[in-house]
């Protein structure tokens, strides 16, 4: 099992940027995909992007594709999301997976997951 730590949250104004970083530990994840998700209240957990860590492919919604960017740095184990352009809807709660050997949006195939950071972005 991946241990999943986020960081990087804060208050933004719109228009600006933001860089998370989630570091994983206690497992070799060259086998994962590493997942970003979103959820406000009352809402289901969104997926944003995902990333195959060996191999680099990447996968990303609709609504933040163009502003949004995953990567990862295999030396520290870390995994980001960089979000450009951020704008008062992108407030949320930002979680960090990881599911093993699938490739996929699907929350519920993620296995592993981080405490969350939230990110709140001001008109």
């Amino acid at each position: 099992q991946v241990q999943l730590v986020e960081s990087g949250g804060g208050l933004v104004q719109a228009g600006g940027s933001l860089r998370l970083s989630c570091t994983a530990s206690g497992s070799t994840i060259s086998s994962y995909v590493m997942g970003w998700f979103r959820q406000v209240p009352g809402k289901e957990r969104e997926f944003l992007a995902a990333i195959l860590w060996n191999g680099g492919n990447t996968v990303y919604a609709d609504s933040v594709k163009g502003r949004f960017t995953i990567s990862r740095d295999s030396a520290k184990n870390t995994v980001y999301l960089q979000m450009t352009s951020l704008k008062p809807e992108d407030t949320a709660v930002y979680y960090c997976a990881a599911a093993r050997a699938v490739f996929t949006t699907i929350a519920a195939l993620y296995t592993s997951w981080g405490q969350g950071t939230q990110v709140t972005v001001s008109s």
